[in-house]
């Protein structure tokens, strides 16, 4: 695989298509090459890669032993465990077969993100900046964590700009509460979740406020009973 300077080859080894097509998405978004494999033999096949995001439930090899061979084969990569196992010896073991970091699941978007930059860094593969995001005319600047409305700059709390910006990774896709909970407030939800609801209402006055013209407005749809989902105006 041949990539271009500055952009980090990653590969994916997930089964599961919510989770997999999530980081898939999310690290294309960075400006990385990524490949995608959903189970143990289709990662072992792969020749080249900077970074292995690995999770150990995999449908038709023992994920450690993946790991172990993936060490081999890859010497110079970083490779992290992604795991619902969360046993302070499953972590020994995980970084006892080869990996560099252990992540348990549910997985944190921003964390992820802030561990692979972190880990890029220290293996020496330079980093692209993100590019901003763009959902009509709304811009999410996530380098400088700027966010603008028709060229008009909008005055963030930084959770607000945090949800914000969580939700323009994905615009059109229904994002639940427990994730955002998870990925924005870095917990999971154990019942009221209403501080998520002042945000989002704190998002919407601004963005009106912010906007030259109603259709200027991107909209942050309510799922009821679900989450959120953010779309053009």
């Amino acid at each position: 695989m041949v990539t271009l300077p500055g952009v980090a080859q990653v590969l994916v080894v997930e089964d599961d298509p919510t989770i997999g097509e999530v980081i898939e998405a999310t690290l294309r978004r960075q400006g990385h090459v990524v490949r995608w494999c959903r189970d143990g033999r289709g990662a072992l096949a792969v020749t080249a890669a900077d970074l292995v995001l690995l999770d150990l439930g995999l449908p038709d090899l023992d994920g450690l032993e993946v790991c172990r061979r993936l060490r081999a084969a890859l010497p110079s990569a970083v490779l992290v465990i992604l795991t619902a196992r969360q046993e302070e010896m499953d972590v020994i073991v995980g970084l006892d077969a080869g990996a560099d970091d252990y992540l348990t699941k549910p997985i944190r978007l921003p964390e992820l993100l802030a561990r692979v930059r972190a880990h890029l860094r220290r293996g020496g593969t330079p980093v692209e900046v993100a590019p901003p995001v763009a959902v009509g005319a709304l811009v999410v600047d996530t380098a400088r964590r700027r966010v603008s409305l028709g060229g008009r700059e909008l005055d963030l709390r930084a959770r607000e700009y945090d949800l914000l910006a969580r939700l323009a990774e994905q615009p059109g896709v229904a994002v639940s509460r427990a994730t955002l909970m998870a990925d924005v407030w870095d917990t999971h939800w154990r019942g009221s979740t209403k501080t998520l609801d002042v945000h989002i209402a704190a998002l919407r006055r601004k963005l009106a406020a912010a906007a030259v013209s109603p259709d200027q407005v991107p909209r942050i749809v309510t799922l009821r009973g679900h989450g959120y989902r953010l779309e053009e105006a």
